[in-house]
C-alpha cells in the first residue's frame, strides 16, 4: 500500500494544459522501471538491466492519459527502439506534453550492485523542454537557493568554493563538492582540494547528485562537472519543483560536434538556467530508487511475492514534494503487465 492517497486532480479547461497532477500517475511509471531493473542488480549485465527498465517504463507510459512526445530519450530511433527521441507516448488524449526519461540512471551502478541507481522521468507542457541537438554533454553547476547567485561557470571553481564558505559562514574545509569520477575532472578536483574544500567523487548519477546539492538536508554544497545534457534537462525539472538553482553550458566533445552545434544555431558560451532548460512553470518529476542511495531507498524484495519501492514525486506549480513508499505484489504485477522480470 502506498504511503499517500493516490488522488488525481480533475482535469480542467479545454486548452489541453496538464491541469491534473500527472506526477501521481508518473510514479507508477518509475516504479515499474525500477522493479524491472532491480532484478539485474549485481548481475554484471548493464544492457539487460537497461532494457528491462525501458520496456517496463514504456509499457506503463502507454496507459497514461496524455499526448506525450519524448524530447529526451534513449537516443535516435535507429539506436534505441524503445523510448527514442521524437516518439509519441501515452494514449493520445490531451494534455500535450514533453517527456524526458532516464529509465535507468546508473546502468553500471545497477550491474555492479552499487548505490544511487534511479529510474527517472520528467514531464512538462508541450514545447517547453530544451532540445540539446547534437550536444551530448553539458558543463553543470547546481546548489541550493541560498547560493543561487554564486553559481557562475565563468568564475574559477576554487573562488566559488570560497564564496560558498563565506556565504554559509563555514570553514572552507567544510564545503563538499560532488563530481563524477572522470579523467576530465582530475584538474578541477585538484583545484577544489587545493582551495581547502572536499570532493565527493561518484561513479554515475547526475540527477541524484543534483538532488543532493539542492537539498538543505544534505551535506553536499555544490555539484559541478561535465555530464549528460539529458540529465541536465531532467534535473532542471526537478529543481523547478523542489527549489534550488542550476546553470549549464553545452560542452561539445569534439570539433565535429562543435561545428554541428554552431551550424544549428546553439550559443556555446551562454549559461543556461533551469528556466531555459524547462520553460514551463507547470512540470512534473518522479524518481524511484533501484539501488539504495543517499536520495532514495532501492527496491527491496520481501519473500517470493512482495517488493517495496521508495519514490520522490514532485510538481512545480504547487511546490509539493511527496516521498512515496509502496509495496507491490509481484505476482499480480506480472499478471497485469506480462513482465516476467518484475
Amino acid at each position: 500500500m502506498s504511503s499517500i492517497e493516490h488522488h488525481v486532480l480533475d482535469p480542467g479547461g479545454d486548452d489541453g494544459r496538464p491541469d491534473r497532477n500527472l506526477a501521481l500517475e508518473l510514479v507508477r511509471v518509475t516504479e515499474a522501471a525500477a522493479l524491472a531493473a532491480a532484478r539485474f542488480v549485481g548481475m554484471g549485465d548493464k544492457e539487460a538491466a537497461d532494457k528491462a527498465a525501458v520496456d517496463a517504463m514504456r509499457l506503463v507510459l502507454g496507459t497514461v492519459r496524455m499526448d506525450g512526445l519524448v524530447v529526451i530519450g534513449e537516443g535516435e530511433k535507429d539506436e534505441a527502439p524503445m523510448l527514442y527521441n521524437g516518439e509519441q507516448i501515452g494514449d493520445g488524449e490531451p494534455p500535450q506534453v514533453d517527456i524526458a526519461v532516464d529509465p535507468l540512471e546508473g546502468t553500471t551502478l545497477t550491474a555492479r550492485g552499487m548505490p544511487n541507481a534511479l529510474s527517472v522521468i520528467a514531464l512538462s507542457e508541450r514545447g517547453s523542454m530544451f532540445d540539446p541537438g547534437p550536444c551530448v554533454y553539458m558543463e553543470k553547476m547546481a546548489g541550493a537557493e541560498d547560493i543561487a547567485d554564486l553559481l557562475d561557470l565563468d568564475r574559477p571553481l576554487p573562488d566559488t568554493v570560497r564564496l560558498i564558505a563565506e556565504r554559509r559562514q563555514i570553514d572552507v574545509r567544510d564545503v563538499i563538492v560532488v563530481m563524477l569520477d572522470r579523467p576530465r575532472h582530475e584538474d578541477p578536483t585538484r583545484q577544489v582540494r587545493e582551495a581547502g574544500a572536499r570532493v565527493r567523487l561518484i561513479a554515475d548519477g547526475d540527477v541524484s547528485a543534483v538532488l543532493l546539492a539542492v537539498s538543505d538536508r544534505s551535506p553536499i554544497d555544490l555539484l559541478w562537472g561535465i555530464g549528460g545534457t539529458p540529465e541536465g534537462v531532467i534535473s532542471a525539472a526537478a529543481i523547478k519543483c523542489t527549489g534550488g538553482s542550476l546553470v549549464g553550458r553545452l560542452w561539445p566533445r569534439d570539433e565535429n560536434e562543435r561545428t554541428a552545434a554552431l551550424d544549428a544555431g546553439y550559443d556555446l558560451e551562454h549559461q543556461l538556467t533551469a528556466d531555459d532548460l524547462v520553460t514551463s512553470d507547470n512540470c512534473f518529476f518522479s524518481a524511484t530508487g533501484v539501488t539504495d542511495g543517499d536520495v532514495l531507498q532501492g527496491v527491496r524484495y520481501q519473500g517470493a511475492r512482495g517488493a517495496s519501492t521508495e519514490s520522490l514525486v514532485m510538481r512545480s506549480r504547487s511546490g509539493t514534494v511527496r516521498r512515496v513508499r509502496a509495496t507491490h505484489d509481484r505476482a499480480k504485477l506480472r499478471a497485469v503487465t506480462g513482465q516476467q522480470h518484475t
